[in-house]
């Protein structure tokens, strides 16, 4: 397509000429008002101003109205065909025409009506205000040049009039839309300013012309249909006080956006443009492009069914203009950003069309013309030759648009998959366990057993019938998903559990349903693992993460994930609730994310532990700066308080179910800081310890902190100081070389670590040193009992444990002449320091080292795998454990047991 010409390039003069010659409309308006167009510089962007002055007479003010509109559509057909208005510029100034005439016929409205009925008012007293809803393309500041308006109207409560000749608030605000209506449409010499559609209130053409709040939240709850929320995601409330305007897409918010991820809107969304295209073949206007094939309502179909299924997850997405949502869905990684620029830059040329369709003659048309001099007009308008050059361009839009329309809302219900009698059990037990065994299943009867329990049970009968529905085409698909791969019968049982547990929740069936590819990564995960199974099976709400392979294995930015999980909770602000859910969610939704990069070999065992480490620290973080805000008698706005990882928290070594091991500390001389840090502390707990509807954040343990479970929940600074330097036992220096600031305040995080660097360089006597954490050792391996048979990786004699302790001696006993041990590096890096520091051989590093490292990837590995106890056959590990005891004889003197006495 040419480009478009800028301002210079074609005269004014000439432009008004071209227009004329193009826009029947605009050569009638300029042949009866020549000066028109004499005051305004057409030169620069269409700007529409308030009238000014009201008019003193209701023909004075439709008139001025009118006037107002010829002139904006004058100087919008002159500037878009001369190639100097942007899309941006017409809808927008169109928009903008809209509201001021209805705040200037508002005005007058109630101006006029002051001296008889006076001012409506609620029980209370309060002055009430009509609250104008604009929807559709009014809502979405994107109105067309010959567009109706879509409104609604209503008021905040009930009450009458303090007038004279008093009104009940109804009859007030209904006497009030039915002349703000007539203000606008009502037909005179000038022409109309805009038609209106009230159609789109509740109950439609039967329904009354103005409601209360409190009559629309009980039609919305009650009655409120399917379509009904597609057209409330574009409203926006244009007249009124701020805070009814807020109070009014308040109330509308929960009909339009479910609290879940809603894939049902797909199917409602294929049955109503199943309709309109059925409409528009009945009336053969396959030449619509609003409605057509490919038409403007598909991309707009596209951008509002993302916003239903995400927008109450997402408040991001509740926005009006389609070119905006669009543009976040391909940020978001919802949509690919080649589809979303494909669905961009037909849109514009889609709209652009649309107004050329219209500027002919002030017609509110999407169909393309019939006669031959029109279609030459269009084309020309659109900067083609003649009109099949712009035919060919027009189809091959349309065809790229509905291509991306199909591949999205392409029908799932199709013909009756081939093992759907295996579900049904319609060809009996035993050519179902046959069918079963030739699929590889080893154990088919079983697997017969459990589907035929699954179809035959009360669960299943009870089910709504679309969801019913759904589950008879989904467990096919689950059975042909894992027999496509290794361990299908445990595969098929856990999708069966999987199904079974959300099969009263439509929406996750529904994007099973639609999304083969979201089936495929659910199959492949619960192949990998039970826990993940488990995992996905606790948190269902996750299915979402599955659609995208590429954010599924993108490496995470923990910087702008924190700044999108503030976002998140800030936009739930006063919803304690919903921003708990909102944490769980995000923490879920992550560590699936790193459990799929896992599975996949992607993700080294060190990095993933980072990363958890680093989700922990994030999660941790928000739920202080959230729970602190809650604290009534508090006495700055930022707490003076930190928060202190230890275990595998502090070591970065973090595994999917790890449980948190936290020290809180705080820094403040007011009297009332030490009860308001310790109920900071208790519900940051709480807030973490707590299982709600989204789930569990973390298991806790509080008992590192000073005096254990007999000391203060809290400790200031120089408390923990003291207790450290003048009460501590060893093993609670030994658990300090793993801890590390992680939330809170920055500046007492490093007095903590400043703190932490001194006690771990104090000089040591090192026989006692080596005797004390001997002895704990040997304590803790009593306590962990193992008469398996098998090796213990974590607490058996040459396992994890035993490095753990080596490396916090050589840290005790050493950092006072290398201060560098008490770099918080982790087990593997310290080993190598040790060895480089010649406090240990380089062969007992790297021996060690990789023992270390088997060890830990054995205990995950295991642990995905649902084992109660990280345990394998002795002979499997011989080389790693005797490099674990000879470390341990090199260093700590004295040889540990051999792997004949059960570790």
């Amino acid at each position: 397509m040419p480009e478009s010409n800028a301002p210079g390039i074609i005269k004014v003069d000439d432009a008004i000429v071209q227009a004329r010659r193009l826009s029947l409309y605009l050569a009638r308006l300029l042949t009866a008002t020549p000066s028109l167009l004499d005051d305004i510089d057409l030169l620069t962007p269409c700007e529409v101003a308030s009238p000014g002055e009201h008019s003193v007479s209701k023909e004075a003010l439709h008139r001025q109205l009118r006037i107002l509109r010829q002139r904006t559509l004058a100087t919008l057909i002159v500037r878009d065909l001369a190639g100097w208005a942007s899309l941006g510029e017409v809808t927008q100034a169109m928009t903008r025409l809209a509201e001021v005439s209805l705040h200037t016929a508002l005005d007058w409205i109630t101006s006029d009506l002051a001296g008889t009925a006076g001012t409506p008012r609620d029980a209370k007293g309060e002055v009430q205000q009509l609250i104008v809803a604009g929807m559709g393309k009014l809502g979405g500041g994107e109105l067309n040049v010959s567009s109706d308006i879509d409104l609604v109207f209503v008021y905040p409560d009930e009450g009458e009039t303090d007038g004279p000749r008093p009104l009940n608030n109804h009859e007030y605000f209904s006497r009030v839309g039915r002349l703000l209506i007539a203000a606008l449409a009502d037909i005179s010499e000038d022409g109309f300013v805009f038609r209106v559609d009230m159609r789109l209130r509740p109950y439609g053409d039967s329904g009354p012309l103005a409601m209360s709040f409190d009559m629309l939240e009980n039609y919305l709850v009650t009655q409120g249909r399917e379509w009904e929320r597609y057209a409330w995601i574009k409203a926006r409330a244009l007249t009124g006080a701020q805070h009814d305007r807020d109070a009014l897409m308040a109330l509308v918010r929960p009909f339009i956006y479910r609290r879940h991820l809603d894939y049902s809107v797909f199917a409602s969304l294929r049955e109503l443009h199943g309709q309109i295209r059925r409409e528009v073949e009945r009336r053969e206007r396959s030449g619509n492009i609003k409605l057509g094939r490919g038409g403007i309502r598909e991309i707009e179909f596209i951008a509002q069914s993302f916003q239903l299924i995400r927008g109450g997850h997402e408040a991001a997405l509740r926005r009006q203009p389609t070119l905006e949502v669009l543009a976040l869905l391909a940020a978001r990684g919802v949509l690919p950003e080649t589809a979303v620029q494909e669905l961009s830059q037909d849109y514009e040329f889609l709209r652009k069309l649309e107004h050329r369709l219209q500027y002919r003659d002030d017609q509110q048309t999407h169909d393309l013309p019939v006669h031959n001099q029109a279609q030459e007009a269009i084309a020309h308008s659109m900067g083609f030759s003649d009109y099949a050059a712009l035919l060919a361009e027009l189809d091959h839009r349309r065809t790229r648009v509905s291509r991306q329309f199909d591949a999205l809302f392409a029908d799932a219900q199709a013909a009756t998959h081939p093992l759907a009698a295996l579900w049904t059990q319609s060809e009996g037990p035993e050519a179902v366990t046959g069918r079963l065994a030739a699929l590889g299943f080893e154990r088919p009867a079983d697997m017969q057993a459990r589907l035929a329990q699954m179809h035959g049970s009360a669960r299943y009968r009870q089910m709504p019938a679309a969801s019913q529905s759904r589950l008879d085409r989904l467990a096919p698909l689950a059975i042909e998903a894992a027999a496509a791969g290794g361990s299908r019968d445990a595969t098929l049982e856990r999708l069966l559990n999987f199904l079974d547990g959300v099969n009263r929740r439509e929406s996750y069936l529904a994007l099973l349903e639609e999304y083969p590819q979201a089936r495929t990564h659910l199959a492949e995960l619960m192949r990998a693992s039970p826990w993940v199974a488990q995992y996905l099976t606790q948190h269902p709400i996750l299915l979402d993460e599955l659609l995208d392979a590429r954010s599924l294995q993108a490496p995470p930015d923990w910087h702008a994930l924190a700044q999108d999980l503030r976002a998140a909770l800030d936009s739930a602000s006063g919803d304690t609730e919903r921003q708990m859910d909102t944490l769980r969610h995000f923490k879920h939704a992550q560590t699936l994310r790193l459990i799929a990069q896992d599975l996949s070999g992607s993700l080294p065992l060190e990095t993933l532990s980072d990363h958890l480490s680093d989700l922990a620290c994030t999660v941790l973080s928000e739920a202080l700066r959230l729970v602190w805000l809650g604290v009534r008698q508090r006495t700055r706005a930022e707490p003076a308080f930190a928060i202190i990882g230890y275990g595998k928290l502090g070591g970065k070594e973090l595994g999917y179910a790890s449980d948190l091991d936290l020290v809180f500390l705080h820094e403040d001389s007011v009297d009332e800081s030490p009860e308001n840090y310790a109920r900071l502390a208790q519900r940051i707990n709480t807030w973490l310890t707590s299982t709600t509807a989204a789930g569990l954040l973390y298991e806790t343990d509080l008992r590192l902190r000073p005096d254990g479970d007999s000391g203060l929940l809290v400790s200031s600074l120089a408390a923990f100081r003291t207790y450290q330097e003048q009460h501590a036992w060893v093993w609670e220096h030994q658990a300090l070389t793993r801890a590390r600031y992680v939330a809170g305040d920055a500046t007492i995080g490093a007095k903590f670590e400043t703190l932490r660097g001194d006690l771990l360089r104090r000089p040591r006597d090192i026989e006692a040193l080596r005797r004390e954490i001997a002895g704990m050792r040997e304590k803790m391996h009593a306590s962990h009992p193992n008469t398996s048979g098998l090796f213990d990786v974590k607490h058996g004699h040459g396992g994890i444990v035993d490095v753990e302790f080596v490396v916090q001696y050589l840290v005790l006993g050493h950092a006072h002449k290398h201060a560098a041990l008490t770099g918080n590096i982790g087990n593997l890096a310290l080993l190598k320091l040790a060895a480089k520091l010649g406090l240990i051989s380089t062969a007992d590093a790297e021996g060690a080292h990789a023992a270390y490292r088997t060890f830990r990837g054995m205990q995950h590995a295991l642990r995905l795998q649902e084992a109660r106890y990280a345990r394998v056959p002795h002979e499997s590990v011989s080389a790693h454990t005797a490099a674990v005891r000879r470390l341990w004889q090199n260093v700590m003197g004295g040889s540990l047991p051999d792997k004949t006495e059960m570790a």
